[in-house]
């Protein structure tokens, strides 16, 4: 079912785990996608070909979502490809796994700069194309680091607390113009960027997980969360964080 079809979505850190099952659904949903990447160019622009192939409009962009300048770049990139912008996912993530006593200024600042004032950035640069479209979608990927402490996470989790704030706040400040926000709070997904996750931390969440043994959470299975939200069902939500980590975080 072509529910967005005629939409585009721009996927920051699109090219590889969330970021490229998110791009793949919402594209067989029938959006158009504009993917984020910073280093992974061959991977993005298989993404991109992927969904091509689709039958969909694609283009791969490379932007540091960090830097200020690159956000405006990108988001002209989208608007002079596309000509507007409906669905904002706000993906992509860094800050290296160290606990705050071993943290300095710069590793809080570049966290706090690529995992949540970038959203603030973007939106102030897509929202002006969803008014003039009618409304719109964003939609920001977080993590149980937000609200729970875990080891050596301690400064990505304050960013993501950061981004759960924004996202709020966002709601409510663009709810009236018809642009629903939201945040989709992920569990443990074997990802590039988990990669550094010792394998008994990955075994001991899945027996946590109120499923099937043979059920492990994917990219995928986010990314189903994330085109719900995006999608003419959410209408009426707003400013929510939706867990999908296979009830996990049932157990406290």
């Amino acid at each position: 079912m072509e529910e967005l079809l005629g939409k585009v979505a721009l996927v920051t850190g699109g090219a590889r785990g969330i970021g490229r099952a998110t791009a793949l659904r919402l594209a067989r949903s029938g959006a158009d996608i504009a993917i984020n990447y910073v280093t992974s160019d061959g991977a993005a622009r298989e993404v991109a070909q992927a969904i091509i192939d689709l039958g969909r409009k694609a283009i791969a962009v490379k932007a540091d979502i960090g830097e200020e300048d690159d956000l405006a770049q990108m988001v002209e990139m989208v608007r002079e490809q596309f000509g507007r912008c409906d669905i904002l996912i706000s993906n992509a993530a860094s800050g290296g796994f160290r606990n705050v006593m071993n943290a300095n200024a710069r590793h809080f600042d570049a966290a706090m700069r690529t995992n949540a004032r970038a959203l603030m950035l973007l939106a102030q640069l897509v929202v002006p194309m969803m008014r003039a479209s009618g409304g719109g979608k964003i939609v920001a990927v977080s993590s149980h680091g937000s609200i729970r402490a875990l080891p050596s996470y301690g400064v990505i989790g304050a960013s993501k607390a950061a981004l759960e704030s924004l996202v709020r706040h966002l709601a409510f400040e663009l709810g009236p113009h018809g642009i629903n926000c939201n945040c989709v709070m992920a569990g443990l997904v074997a990802t590039d960027s988990t990669k550094v996750v010792p394998q008994e931390l990955f075994d001991a969440v899945q027996q946590r997980m109120l499923v099937p043994r043979d059920e492990r959470l994917l990219p995928e299975h986010v990314a189903d969360a994330i085109h719900f939200l995006v999608g003419p069902a959410s209408k009426l939500v707003q400013g929510h964080t939706l867990v999908i980590d296979g009830g996990v975080s049932l157990h406290g």
